[in-house]
């Protein structure tokens, strides 16, 4: 049995529209930055090689190149810090944990990428609002209601 508090925080937090991140794909995360009483939007730009967690604890790990050192940055999915993403270009991968790119160099870094046909992507957005459709069907089932706030920022945040 979980503790009631437990479902007060997953409510708070979890996102209702959760990020599509795939392995492999490079993406543009945009977070929010508070520098004292201002707040502002940096760009982390990489290549998603991992996944990891379920629930709130759902966590995935961006790699990209600053000169010649490469960082990594783990964001978890569920964070209010989380802007929004954008997805650039999806790779061609066929593992779930990326973590030999470490220890490439050069161009054998670069994963090729997979194209996807006009059909394809129009799939792919057919079945994320289709997904979305059906999250907010059962949530006006089970009476709880978004305020509209919410729902105004929700779009933003789904990957493209």
């Amino acid at each position: 049995m979980r503790h009631p508090l437990f479902d007060i925080v997953v409510k708070k937090y979890k996102r209702a529209h959760p990020l599509e991140i795939n392995i492999g794909e490079t993406v543009v995360v945009t977070l929010r930055i508070a520098e004292g009483a201002k707040e502002r939007l940096q760009d982390f730009r990489g290549d998603v090689i991992a996944r990891s967690g379920a629930g709130l604890d759902e966590m995935f790990t961006v790699r990209r190149l600053v000169g010649e050192e490469g960082v990594e940055r783990i964001f978890p999915v569920h964070s209010p810090k989380i802007a929004a993403i954008k997805s650039v270009r999806t790779g061609k991968v066929r593992r779930a944990k990326l973590y030999y790119l470490r220890d490439r160099v050069g161009k054998a870094r670069k994963l090729k990428e997979r194209r996807l046909t006009a059909d394809q992507r129009k799939a792919k957005a057919e079945r994320a609002r289709q997904r979305i459709e059906a999250e907010e069907e059962a949530a006006s089932r089970a009476g709880g209601r978004r305020s509209p706030k919410s729902a105004a920022k929700s779009p933003e945040m789904a990957a493209t």
